[in-house]
């Protein structure tokens, strides 16, 4: 009977203790790439996400991890990882990009801030990956951007998304520098435009070149490719006090409610998780 006690006791507690460890577990897993070398604005930026993200996964219950190691974007790393995120550039070294498309195209989700999608030539950083550009992102390479770093009105262009889910038809954003690209993406089948800028933020910039101030046109923001779990975020650049010599971060990328709210449902999203 004593026997009986202590094997029964024994199984409850294992399962308590497997019921503990279920609880605790995550619902998905985050690896961070970063390089945080160039324009202060980026830089201030990642530094800003790897202190956000860590508490968002506190209360959303979900693990960060951050790396500025580019070499961990291969195949073993990769596949303990559910979400991949770009904070502020992209992979330059072919094995890594080979890595990263194969990863996406199994099924890996990830999201893009800013600059991850940049890519000009002639530039230090040329469009030189059409997978990533043109399939995989459709947007092309840079055109243009507004200067300075200011707030946008954005427009919810699929209310239907989980991206875009308790969003109001339209929000203010923290401010950002706003990018232009080579493509229209209302033209490409494969995507979805989820924010794009509403008129009402029009002029959008504060130059002063005439070109960095923008006061027509349509420029979608936030987006995703049908084919990939993946959503492209046009925020990630801090305004900050070039112009004083102070260099002083003078924004928050993270300081709009509903643009939080937005980043919160983008990482459930390509995480195939629901939130």
């Amino acid at each position: 009977m004593r026997k009986l006690f202590v094997y029964t006791t024994t199984l409850l507690l294992l399962s308590l203790a497997a019921l503990a460890q279920q609880k605790n577990k995550p619902a998905f897993k985050v690896l961070a790439f970063f390089t945080a070398k160039n324009d202060l604005a980026h830089i201030s930026y990642v530094h800003e996400a790897n202190k956000w993200f860590p508490a968002a996964a506190a209360k959303y219950h979900f693990q960060y991890d951050s790396t500025n190691d580019w070499s961990k974007l291969n195949a073993d790393t990769l596949s303990q990882y559910q979400v991949v995120l770009f904070l502020d550039t992209r992979p330059e070294v072919p094995a890594q990009r080979a890595a990263f498309r194969q990863y996406m195209e199994k099924g890996g989700g990830w999201i893009g801030f800013h600059f991850a999608a940049f890519g000009l030539t002639p530039s230090d950083v040329p469009q030189n990956w059409d997978w990533f550009h043109n399939t995989f992102l459709g947007s092309g390479q840079f055109v243009s951007n507004t200067w300075h770093p200011t707030p946008a009105i954005l427009r919810v262009e699929d209310a239907k998304s989980p991206v875009t889910k308790g969003l109001p038809p339209t929000f203010k954003t923290a401010p950002n520098e706003w990018y232009r690209w080579e493509h229209d993406l209302r033209k490409n089948p494969g995507i979805d435009i989820l924010l794009a800028v509403d008129s009402s933020s029009f002029p959008l910039g504060t130059g002063p070149k005439p070109q960095e101030i923008w006061h027509s046109g349509y420029y979608p923001v936030v987006w995703t490719n049908r084919h990939f779990h993946m959503v492209y975020i046009n925020m990630g650049h801090n305004d900050m006090d070039y112009d004083g010599g102070t260099n002083r971060q003078l924004s928050s990328t993270f300081s709009s409610p509903d643009q939080d709210k937005m980043l919160i449902n983008a990482l459930f999203f390509v995480a195939g998780v629901k939130h």
